[in-house]
């Protein structure tokens, strides 16, 4: 869990995050019929929600090719705008965790939170576009793309 910290170290803003109960999130699970990956899970409950707002400036400073995350959901967005995006355009069967500054979400494959993992690949969904790609094999390696800036 190591880029998790790092990445929160790195990246969260100093407001004060508070960590998510794990009974909370088996409720969020237990509506996707599904279990969120360890890494993600591990996230929230030590952590909680991170507001990550310098990743912007730092790939803007950079000039590179990454798209940033700014704010990870609460559970109740988690479920709300996973509905809301599938009736507005995104092809069902994700679960979005996170979003950038405009409005693009960072998800996980519902086919792919059928069975226990301790990490999930991360999929972007660009709203604009209206297309979900792969951006990381996992989610701790995604964190680890901003932890290398």
């Amino acid at each position: 869990m190591n880029s998790i910290d790092l990445f929160v170290k790195n990246w969260g803003s100093k407001n004060a995050m508070v960590p998510i109960n794990s009974n909370d999130i088996a409720e969020l699970e237990a509506k996707f019929e599904a279990v969120l990956p360890d890494a993600y899970k591990y996230l929230l409950t030590t952590y909680g929600l991170v507001h990550s707002p310098n990743v912007l400036t730092r790939i803007c400073d950079l000039g590179v090719d990454v798209s940033e995350v700014q704010d990870f959901l609460s559970l109740d967005d988690v479920f709300s705008l996973s509905k809301l995006y599938e009736m507005t355009g995104m092809e069902q069967g994700h679960i979005l965790f996170a979003s950038d500054c405009k409005g693009n979400m960072f998800c996980f494959k519902l086919s792919n939170c059928r069975a226990e993992h301790e990490d999930s690949p991360v999929w972007f969904f660009n709203q604009g576009l209206c297309t979900v790609q792969k951006v990381s094999d996992s989610f701790s390696q995604w964190l680890d793309e901003f932890n290398n800036l």
